[in-house]
């Protein structure tokens, strides 16, 4: 099998919507390696199981042995990398899977690429690629006047999680400076869409509201993010693999800057309009504010301007316009929803959510 990237964590939200993006705009082999942890879900990938040009493998990225022998069968030209641990609140409950995976796993991978990168030849080598998916957590947080985070903003992680990630990315960093790997990091903002396990803000808002549970809001809810919308994201992965210059950093964001309750609100008002309660009143009546996050960073907002400038990608989806695609699919796929909270998610929702 010829001309086959690597993609690690592709079973997880982002990863399992860039590998079905591939599969339909590229038409290319995809090996997609996943530990298929809590949030990986092989349900996610169903319509591409069958395909002879989806090769999945269950393992860890820090098992070198796993990793080694995928690159010796496959020989790809590109790997990239969505394996994490990502939800910043489970970093706070328990840190040290995050340092296990966003950064052991991270060493033992680029080890591995190194390895393999070194024994190609002088024009496969030229062609190769290592992708690293990141996040614009590591920049800190951002006061109301600040101008967004550009590529040049300084890393100031403030939960384990982004700690973890700034981590990985200095890995990656040093890799192509000390090695000439050539290596890309895409720093992105808070993604959203089909897929999402319902842990994260938007798909926990629209379970719990179809479920007439509260809407719990952190704090005042006046926390602003930029919202990306997913197929958004994997758009612009793939041009950056394409190309991206190597040992570059390319932020990629929605140019959505929203407050989090006003995406709370927003959720109701779409979920009032396709699928209204049968009492009649509005979903806004179940949103409650609730103990804040130790340490909640209060904006982040993405310069997403050059990865438009170099590249030529901007996102197709307005905030409006994705947030409805989102909606819709929840509504369409609650046998997804339902079947992805296990035990282990009830558990962690009433740890979380329970003293709040």
């Amino acid at each position: 099998m010829e001309d086959v990237i690597v993609v690690t964590g592709g079973a997880g939200f982002i990863g399992a919507n860039f590998v079905l993006s591939w599969l339909e705009e590229e038409g290319r082999a995809i090996v997609n390696l996943d530990k298929l942890t809590y949030a990986g879900n092989l349900r996610s990938l169903e319509q591409v199981m069958s395909d002879e040009r989806h090769i999945f493998i269950r393992g860890d990225i820090g098992d070198r042995a796993c990793v080694e022998g995928i690159f010796r069968m496959y020989r790809p030209w590109a790997v990239v990398n969505f394996a994490a641990e990502s939800h910043v609140d489970r970093s706070i409950h328990g840190p040290r899977d995050f340092i296990e995976t966003n950064v052991l796993g991270t060493f033992e991978l680029l080890e591995c690429v190194r390895a393999y990168w070194t024994e190609l030849s002088s024009d496969e080598k030229r062609r190769f690629r290592f992708l690293h998916v990141s996040t614009d957590e590591v920049y800190g947080s951002l006061h109301p006047n600040d101008p967004p985070f550009s590529e040049e903003s300084r890393y100031q992680p403030n939960s384990p999680y982004s700690a973890s990630k700034a981590a990985s990315d200095h890995l990656v960093r040093a890799y192509g400076h000390t090695y000439g790997l050539p290596v890309l990091t895409t720093n992105c903002s808070n993604n959203y869409g089909p897929l999402q396990f319902p842990e994260k803000l938007i798909p926990l808002m629209i379970v719990n509201a179809l479920e007439l549970k509260e809407l719990p809001v952190y704090g005042d809810g006046q926390q602003i993010r930029d919202w990306l919308y997913v197929r958004d994201h994997c758009a612009a992965i793939r041009m950056v693999l394409r190309g991206g210059r190597p040992s570059e950093v390319y932020n990629i964001g929605g140019w959505n800057e929203m407050k989090n309750l006003d995406v709370v609100e927003r959720i109701c008002g779409l979920l009032d309009e396709m699928k209204p309660r049968a009492d009649g009143k509005s979903y806004r009546e179940q949103i409650r504010f609730v103990k804040d996050r130790p340490g909640h960073d209060r904006r982040y907002a993405i310069n997403a301007s050059k990865i438009q400038r170099e590249i030529g990608w901007k996102p197709k989806e307005t905030f409006e316009s994705g947030l409805r695609k989102t909606v819709e699919w929840y509504l369409n796929n609650m046998e997804w929803v339902n079947e992805v909270r296990t035990g282990a998610y009830r558990d962690w929702i009433e740890k979380n959510y329970g003293s709040r």
